[in-house]
């Protein structure tokens, strides 16, 4: 059981949860993540190491609640406990050790960009941070962004910092040069745009992707994804890869693999959550 010590609420659905676990606060490495379960029988759900502080022993789980299992999730309130955790999982970030890096984070995928800022300040890499949401209240982890260097919001409605995409800053700043490598997290459309964007500068694009995984391992198969024409899996060969060589249209048809049971899902729980208003 991992105790949970504090609960924030980054965006309207978008929680994070500091959740005791020390022997993976102790060797995580930017781009791991880790397989949760909230209970017994429950879903396992893999989630980013956001952040962690080994002299508490905690790591930070950035949780997006979309639907049954994540939803109880992040119900879940300091004092509560989580059954199972199960990592440190998954490649570390390739980090380069000098130069400049661009990390572009769309949404929840700011989070997962935050572990690998970190890692590059610390190497003495200059980072530029392009992040973006729907809204001002949809973007989340400037502030930690910001302690480790450059930060430009955009949001799609314009409502705060710049109106657009993070594709058209990121355009931006590629456009005035000096960028060494970029690293992209996000919604598959927006990880594909920042691949075309950079290709023909020739310049290293890494992408995290987030495909159906069930054991983390590398046994069910669920989380294949074509790389260069290759079939990888993500939690044991990724979950990074080049993202000149991924190939988006296949990820994006496996992601809606599960939809129709997703939805059936997520509508039981909500009728369930009715049911116990009521009563």
């Amino acid at each position: 059981m991992h105790l949970i010590t504090a609960r924030t609420q980054l965006s309207p659905n978008v929680t994070r949860l500091e959740v005791v676990a020390p022997r993976i606060a102790e060797i995580r490495q930017p781009g791991q993540f880790v397989i949760v379960r909230r209970a017994i029988g429950a879903e396992r759900i893999p989630l980013t190491i956001a952040d962690a502080d080994r002299q508490a022993g905690t790591i930070a789980l950035v949780i997006q609640a979309v639907g049954k299992s994540t939803r109880e999730l992040v119900a879940l309130l300091p004092g509560g406990t989580i059954q199972d955790i199960s990592g440190p999982l998954g490649m570390p970030t390739e980090l380069i050790t000098a130069g400049r890096a661009l990390c572009i984070g769309g949404g929840v995928g700011t989070a997962v960009v935050h572990p690998i800022a970190q890692g590059l300040q610390r190497r003495g890499v200059q980072v530029v941070s392009v992040i973006g949401g729907r809204s001002r209240e949809w973007v989340i982890f400037e502030e930690e962004l910001r302690r480790l260097g450059e930060v430009l919001v955009c949001t799609d409605d314009g409502s705060y910092g710049r109106k657009g995409f993070v594709t058209d800053v990121a355009r931006e700043v590629l456009a005035a040069g000096g960028v060494d490598i970029v690293y992209a997290v996000g919604p598959v459309p927006m990880m594909r745009a920042v691949a075309n964007l950079t290709r023909p500068l020739n310049l290293h694009t890494i992408v995290s992707l987030n495909p159906v995984m069930v054991d983390g391992t590398g046994m069910c198969g669920g989380c294949r994804v074509s790389v260069g024409g290759e079939t990888k899996f993500a939690c044991v060969d990724g979950p990074e890869f080049d993202g000149h060589q991924v190939d988006f249209d296949l990820l994006w048809d496996r992601l809606g693999t599960y939809r129709t049971q997703e939805q059936h899902a997520l509508s039981l729980h909500e009728e369930a959550c009715r049911v116990g208003l009521k009563t």
